[in-house]
């Protein structure tokens, strides 16, 4: 990301407005603010998200001119149908806007309520959860995964092919240090393959995955020794949640880490558009783009973004559906920052944020020693890419489209974010 300063016209802009924007946010920046660890109670049914509470007006000011052009250009160079944005100043919530369409077909305007599939920034809610769950003396990161002493102790799981993964941590599948590499593709996109070897019904569940990757994957390095990206060791995490929480992933996330937050509308999605959230937009792909076999087994050709990935299987390491809205919250609790106490402890974010050459760290896909933090994820039909910044500037922007540059496009949302 380089040490140049970024976002300087954009922190001019909001000097000059700040008193204005928390005027209209005020109730927002409120709710934002308070990150209080001290009770962890799930709200009851009446309590509704911030993203709820907003619309597009709220952020439609002549100072904000330039950011809404810079994203409307960055929109039809590259043929995206709907976007998303959130950005927070000082833990405070000043800019929440939609812009394109939800649903093309009807006309419906992307606002500040509708969901956005995020893809791998889900490993940054997972890796929240398992520091929460260390926190909690619940769990250690030096505890092994795999073996008689391992969290996964299960029946299931002791059909071993390779002896170096009884040495795999929890702290390995959190830096991506585990050993499995993807020279024989990922497993988290193998679902046909791995149902046929395995004899599964589809989808596959992350138990069958797990299974084949032990029975039929010999490690590519010896755990600890260097980081490759593992999909695969994030899925791996929502098992070890589950083991150590006592209760579904899910469950544990939303109980633990996001309701007390105040964040009250983020789920793990669907993969089919009939199971949609209501208030989720459609995902769209590249024109002429190749159908694939569905992940469910049906025969059917479908596009990837609609069956073609198992959004229920990646689960943990790439399953979630957000606001850009409540993902600012997350951030606002696990930033570091001293306005306010985290939801973490502070050598909890250090050790999550720490990073080197050969290591990355917790749930980011990277941090830099000039204090930016950044989480990208993309998939079929998605792409995000969330940032926070050592003056006390976060953001968020989202997609619902697919676009030629695939993962490689978080350069170019990044440079339009920058450039507003």
């Amino acid at each position: 990301m380089g040490t140049k300063t970024l976002f300087m016209k954009f922190i001019k802009v909001l000097r000059i407005t700040i008193l204005f924007f928390i005027v209209f946010f005020g109730e927002i920046a409120i709710s934002f603010s308070d990150k209080s660890t001290t009770e962890k109670v799930v709200p009851s049914e009446e309590r509704m998200p911030i993203s709820l509470r907003i619309n597009n007006n709220l952020s439609a000011y002549e100072s904000m001119q330039g950011l809404d052009k810079q994203i409307e250009s960055f929109m039809y160079k590259w043929n995206i149908v709907g976007a998303s944005v959130a950005v927070v100043k000082d833990e405070r919530l000043i800019y929440s806007k939609g812009f394109g369409y939800a649903d093309m077909d009807k006309q419906v305007e992307v606002q500040p309520k509708h969901l956005f599939r995020v893809a791998s920034v889900s490993k940054l809610i997972t890796a929240v959860a398992v520091m929460n769950l260390v926190e909690d003396n619940l769990l250690s990161l030096n505890d092994t995964v795999f073996g008689d002493n391992g969290i996964l102790n299960d029946e299931k799981y002791r059909e071993i092919s390779d002896e170096k993964v009884l040495g795999i941590t929890v702290k390995n599948l959190l830096n991506h240090t585990s050993g499995w590499t993807n020279k024989k593709g990922d497993p988290m996109f193998q679902n046909l393959k791995i149902a046929e070897e395995m004899k599964a019904e589809l989808p596959l569940s992350i138990e069958t995955i797990t299974q084949y990757v032990l029975e039929n994957r010999n490690l590519d390095y010896t755990p600890g020794r260097k980081s490759v990206y593992s999909n695969f060791g994030y899925a791996l995490l929502g098992l070890v949640v589950e083991k150590a929480s006592g209760r579904p992933y899910e469950s544990y996330v939303i109980e633990q880490v996001l309701n007390p937050l105040g964040i009250y509308d983020m789920h793990l999605g669907k993969s089919l558009p009939d199971n949609r959230f209501e208030n989720e937009v459609h995902y769209y792909g590249l024109k002429g783009e190749r159908e694939v076999l569905s992940s469910f087994g049906t025969g059917e050709r479908v596009p990837k973004y609609y069956g073609g990935n198992s959004i229920e299987t990646l689960g943990a390491a790439g399953g979630w559906v957000a606001t850009p809205t409540e993902l600012m919250k997350l951030i606002v609790a696990i930033d570091g920052f001293d306005l306010r106490g985290d939801i973490l402890s502070r050598e909890s974010i250090q050790e999550m944020t720490k990073s080197s050459r050969w290591i990355r760290p917790f749930g980011w896909t990277g941090t830099d020693n000039n204090g930016y933090w950044w989480r990208t994820g993309t998939l079929s039909g998605t792409s995000a890419l969330l940032k926070r910044e050592q003056n006390g500037l976060s953001w968020v922007l989202i997609i619902n489209t697919t676009t030629k540059d695939g993962a490689r496009l978080s350069v170019q949302m990044n440079k339009s974010m920058i450039s507003g």
